[in-house]
């Protein structure tokens, strides 16, 4: 009917009555009622404090990939956007995410996904691609739409082609470290529960469900299709860890020893692998957390870091200790790292 979402949709039981949430990007949920679904009366006013805040506006994006599909993706913009600028980008994918063209995202500390509004308040372009898949090849749909939606976005003189960042949580996480091994594109990224050993995480187990991970490699999500045994090579060309010499990115990787879908060891195969052959990579693991994080207090430290490692490699800012020093296990809980200093990682 019109640029918004709506939800929530109720009948008076005895009159032409009707009530209704309504939002987008730009403007909060509020209740409205109409009588006939054409005008309508504003019934609420909730966040009026966002306009204190530089805001955002979002806008489908439409692009041809290399082998011809038609691709979609959402571009978040400052709401103080101006054309004659270079805006930093950061790109968060998982599957499909154009559905959420409207929907409001209030700045809240995340699980594990992009805090969308934050990053485009703060000054960041935000593009999220749709990825359509071709079964045994994950790694190279992710490429085939992800790179050519960026690619796309860079013919604009206002997108900084050399300070794009990447993100992404579990599915998303494993795009990320696939994107890396393939393409030094990326200024930074950040990989949040990735699997990146498909040969390993075959024969591993979901502990929250207490199901083996073999039926999501050979039916559902990571559509390799068949079993290990019957295209090894499939298992090899999808897992990043055998690409890892390739890696030029400088990587986060959040891996949490309670992860009940993503076996943590994953991330360790990540991180260790990384560190052997001298690339940038810090790793995060929340103590007791799961694969998403629950607690308030780590949602906001992960916010904290990642807007720093961000700003140090899409803006030029300065690093934080966390980042040129790490912490070591000892100080874990007492010693946080945040300050920032001329050093570099």
């Amino acid at each position: 009917m019109a640029k918004f979402k709506y939800s929530n949709l109720g009948k008076a039981r005895d009159a032409d009555r009707y009530i209704y949430d309504k939002a987008n990007y730009t403007n909060s949920p509020n209740v409205f009622v109409s009588t006939d679904m054409k005008t309508e009366v504003k019934l609420s006013n909730t966040n009026p404090q966002q306009q204190n805040y530089n805001w955002g506006t979002a806008e489908l994006v439409n692009w041809s990939t290399p082998k011809g599909f038609k691709a979609d993706g959402i571009l978040y913009k400052p709401e103080d956007f101006d054309p004659a600028k270079k805006y930093p980008m950061i790109v968060y994918f998982y599957e499909k995410l154009s559905n959420g063209l409207y929907t409001y995202q209030p700045p809240a500390p995340t699980p594990s996904r992009l805090n969308i509004s934050y990053f485009v308040s703060n000054g960041y372009l935000v593009f999220a691609p749709d990825i359509s898949y071709e079964s045994g090849y994950p790694g190279k749909s992710a490429e085939e739409f992800i790179n050519s939606g960026v690619e796309f976005l860079k013919k604009n003189s206002w997108v900084d082609g050399t300070k794009i960042g990447i993100q992404g949580q579990s599915w998303g996480g494993y795009q990320v470290a696939h994107l890396i091994t393939r393409t030094n594109m990326y200024a930074a990224a950040w990989a949040g529960a990735p699997v990146v050993n498909m040969t390993s995480a075959y024969g591993g187990m979901r502990w929250e469900s207490g199901m083996n991970r073999q039926f999501q490699y050979e039916k559902t999500q990571s559509r390799i299709g068949a079993t290990l045994w019957e295209k090894p090579e499939l298992y090899i060309e999808n897992s990043p860890l055998f690409a890892l010499p390739k890696v030029n990115t400088p990587v986060v990787i959040m891996a949490n020893d309670a992860d009940g879908a993503v076996p943590w060891y994953q991330g360790i195969e990540m991180f260790t692998g990384l560190r052997r052959l001298g690339k940038p990579v810090w790793m995060l693991n929340y103590n007791n957390e799961a694969h998403n994080l629950i607690k308030r207090q780590n949602r906001k430290d992960i916010q904290i870091r990642e807007q720093q490692f961000f700003d140090y490699y899409l803006k030029g800012a300065k690093a934080p200790l966390w980042m040129t020093q790490g912490i070591p296990a000892t100080e874990k809980g007492k010693t946080w790292g945040f300050e920032l200093t001329d050093e570099k990682p």
